[in-house]
């Protein structure tokens, strides 16, 4: 494990979003498009996860977790992903990490 220091930790922006669509990618074992909402500052933007194993895109539908918000986008079947979601892994099984109170979408995580 790499350690880092606090002003690493401190340029990974993490906020809240609300997945409003969710759909499998055509042509991709692993692949889910999302389309989160986080709020007004930062709109709807278009989220690509390797979580097709574990999830099917409706049992995502309106749940709120933690994403990175200032990833460099990534082109990735054609169009960008802007965001990367948070989760936590255990051998052959992942979690998303969900909210246990409504926060608003695009609230900040620290």
């Amino acid at each position: 494990m790499e350690l880092i220091n606090y002003d690493d930790f401190a340029k990974v922006e993490f906020r809240i979003g609300e997945i409003k669509e969710a759909q499998a990618v055509e042509g991709s074992e692993k692949l889910i498009r999302l389309v989160v909402d986080f709020g007004k500052e930062l709109g709807e933007r278009i989220v690509f996860s390797g979580i097709k194993k574990w999830y099917q895109p409706e049992e995502l539908i309106n749940k709120k977790t933690v994403f990175v918000v200032n990833m460099v986008p990534k082109k990735i079947m054609g169009e960008e992903s802007q965001a990367m979601i948070f989760g936590a892994e255990n051998g052959d099984d992942m979690s998303i990490l969900l909210l246990d109170k409504d926060l608003d979408n695009g609230s900040k995580v620290f």
